[in-house]
């Protein structure tokens, strides 16, 4: 069983794949606490893989999921991952790295936390496809620049509920990359454009 907060259809609105529409399983549960979380852990489904993929057969024409959360990697298992390959769907996941993952998973975006989050382990992954750093200003990403040589690199500019701070934290995200242009800018389009 999964504990599972939401399924729905929409465009994936951060990183590598923006745009793209896809299927989003989001869990219930994380092993961290970070400041601008914006999920609800008390509620969830319980859910077995047959019922994920009955839920999610109206849109697999779409051929593409995310796993996200939470903490997706504290639940998906090997039997998950190969029911939604059964499916049709491209499998890609969101982390924070603090578990490994199923080797079968197509696609893993790392987001480090341990600049929000106290006693964050080393990543535990065995591929990382692209690392999305969340950029507040403060911290340096560039400590994460070298640990995958063939990683696709995001910053995307904290969300802190303030306008006026993200603005100044965006611009400084901007200069940053124009700087670094090894990073691309990754921007939460789905709150720029209010879809889900």
């Amino acid at each position: 069983m999964y504990r599972i907060n939401e399924i729905f259809y929409s465009l994936q609105g951060e990183g590598r794949h923006t745009g793209q529409s896809a299927v989003f399983i989001r869990f219930s549960g994380c092993n961290l606490s970070c400041p601008f979380c914006d999920t609800d852990f008390g509620n969830f489904t319980q859910m077995t893989a047959a019922d994920i993929i009955s839920s999610i057969s109206q849109w697999s024409a779409c051929g593409f999921v995310v796993l996200t959360g939470g903490e997706p990697s504290l639940q998906v298992d090997d039997v998950l991952v190969d029911a939604l390959h059964r499916a049709g769907f491209y499998v890609t996941i969101e982390t924070n790295g603090t578990h490994t993952l199923p080797v079968a998973v197509d696609w893993v975006t790392w987001s480090p936390k341990d600049h929000f989050a106290p006693h964050v382990p080393p990543p535990a992954l065995r591929k990382i496809d692209e690392i999305k750093v969340v950029f507040d200003g403060k911290h340096n990403p560039e400590c994460y620049s070298n640990i995958s040589h063939e990683a696709y690199l995001c910053l995307q500019p904290c969300d802190t509920g303030d306008a006026e701070c993200n603005r100044q934290i965006t611009s400084q995200c901007i200069d940053y990359i124009l700087q670094h242009p090894h990073w691309h800018l990754s921007l939460q389009t789905h709150k720029l454009i209010n879809i889900q």
